[in-house]
């Protein structure tokens, strides 16, 4: 959507004016704006390729004015290639986009180096139209990293819920099922990973909170796949048992809901406010060590439901901020007039 309408804007601003080589501004929003995908990477991702394309642009243009001084085209032709060389070594390091970017523009700019000094102008001129037009839609329309990771944690709350249930309801358990069932747990975990940098931007959460949550997470997930494996030769069937997995159901779902609605939308309670009392006696939200006399299936279950609460702790301290939709809610009210 965002990429569309800009790239709209940049055919529409280079056909009204009548801009020669009008393409290439379409070319630079692609270029620009296609890999800006969250709203915490776009200050520091937007000036490295607006940088680079800059840059770019201004060898391009030192190649024709070089060919057209000297007039030889095959040293346009080698300090093209070094040019290029020179890009392609930075392009490994840590100032991979703008080394990108640059050698991208000199050759929009210059060609092969037979381009004239008006064309180099003329499409220098577009590439510098096409970053205002990504630059602009970039901020205009963000798509926040927030949300992204905020969905995905709840559709793995979700899922583990319905994990957790089938193994207190001791249903028989499905191989293939069981698999993708976990493959689809592990890459949405690798996914939350991917998006914390930009999360942690975007909502002024430490980064280091934000790896508590992803560890904790990791760590349900593991005690949750080692449940299900086991439960067909040591089901837990006990009342107590029962029950806590009943409360941990109630506390996932409950903050499902919250990350995916926000907690006062749907959820009815916020998520301060426990549904139950989870783990039986020894279980403790700390996360600490579960009891160590419990049989393992049963230790492994209350490690489970441990880590469901340190997880509804470490959303609840930080809800605040990761309740984006809940802040411009506010901010509007403080707007309106008495």
């Amino acid at each position: 959507m965002r990429v569309g309408l800009a790239m709209l804007v940049s055919i529409l601003v280079t056909t009204g004016i009548n801009v020669p080589n009008g393409i290439w501004a379409s070319v630079t929003v692609l270029v620009v704006i296609g890999g800006l995908q969250h709203h915490g990477n776009i200050r520091k991702k937007a000036t490295d390729r607006a940088l680079g394309t800059m840059l770019g642009a201004l060898v391009g243009l030192l190649l024709i004015a070089q060919l057209h001084a000297i007039g030889s085209m095959p040293l346009t032709y080698v300090l093209m290639s070094v040019a290029a060389g020179i890009c392609g070594y930075y392009a490994i390091s840590s100032a991979g986009y703008i080394a990108l970017l640059t050698a991208i523009t000199i050759c929009i700019v210059a060609g092969h180096g037979d381009s004239t000094i008006d064309t180099g102008l003329w499409r220098t001129l577009n590439v510098l139209i096409g970053i205002v037009i990504a630059l602009a839609f970039s901020f205009a329309l963000p798509l926040h990293a927030t949300y992204s990771w905020r969905y995905l944690l709840a559709r793995n709350l979700r899922d583990c819920a319905r994990i957790r249930a089938r193994i207190t309801e001791g249903l028989p358990l499905d191989i293939e099922a069981h698999v993708a069932a976990f493959a689809a747990l592990n890459t949405r975990l690798v996914k939350l990973r991917s998006l914390m940098p930009s999360v942690a931007k975007e909502v002024d959460i430490p980064l280091k909170r934000l790896e508590a949550i992803q560890r904790v997470h990791r760590s349900m997930l593991s005690a949750l796949e080692m449940m299900s494996t086991s439960a067909a030769v040591h089901p837990l069937v006990t009342r107590n048992a029962t029950d806590d997995a009943h409360a941990i159901r109630a506390s996932l779902l409950q903050m499902a809901r919250a990350l995916r609605f926000g907690s006062e939308s749907r959820a009815g309670q916020r998520l301060d406010r426990p549904v139950a009392r989870l783990g039986g006696q020894g279980a403790r939200a700390s996360g600490g060590t579960p009891d160590t006399d419990l049989p393992g299936p049963r230790w492994v279950a209350q490690w489970f439901a441990e880590q469901a609460e340190a997880l509804r702790a470490l959303l609840s301290d930080t809800e605040s901020q990761w309740h984006i939709e809940g802040d411009a809610a506010a901010r509007a009210q403080m707007r309106r007039p008495d």
